[in-house]
């Protein structure tokens, strides 16, 4: 019964979630916007994974995925912790890592310059998005310290 609760309470979160995104109540969401959809619930999967769950879910190549297709997939990756946020101490060393200096700030600039060329590359969008909320504006500068907690999703039920 407890478990029975539990993945109703977890199905009720994905159908709200993926209902802030079905701009033509139709029961489907642009494939561009799962990945948004799939971290709202806070899952955190990479490039590949997330391109591998959308070519699971994507309605034959149709650029839509339908709530019906979506549903059991992510309750699936809920329940089973799949994608799970990184842990506080190892996003603080990827910050310390980039501050060789040990500042404990980063210019937008080098961030920019770091996470759009290395790894899982970020968008200009996403790293204008990011710098946005994440710059003080008086210095014009990224105090990583302060922002992780910002960056860190608490424990998912």
């Amino acid at each position: 019964m407890a478990n029975e609760k539990l993945t109703s309470e977890v199905q009720e979160r994905i159908k709200a979630a993926f209902k802030d995104f079905d701009y033509d109540l139709n029961s489907t969401v642009d494939v561009r916007e799962i990945g948004t959809v799939i971290y709202s619930l806070d899952c955190f999967p990479s490039q590949a994974d997330l391109h591998d769950f959308i070519a699971e879910v994507e309605d034959d190549h149709s650029g839509y995925v339908h709530l019906d297709k979506f549903l059991p997939a992510m309750t699936k990756v809920l329940l089973e912790d799949k994608y799970p946020p990184v842990p506080e101490e190892q996003l603080l060393q990827a910050f310390e890592v980039l501050d060789k200096e040990n500042k404990g700030y980063l210019e937008p600039e080098a961030l920019t310059k770091f996470l759009t060329q290395e790894g899982e590359a970020f968008t200009q969008d996403e790293m204008d998005e990011m710098l946005t909320a994440f710059t003080d504006h008086e210095k014009s500068l990224i105090y990583y310290k302060d922002i992780i907690s910002q960056l860190i999703t608490g424990p998912r039920t």
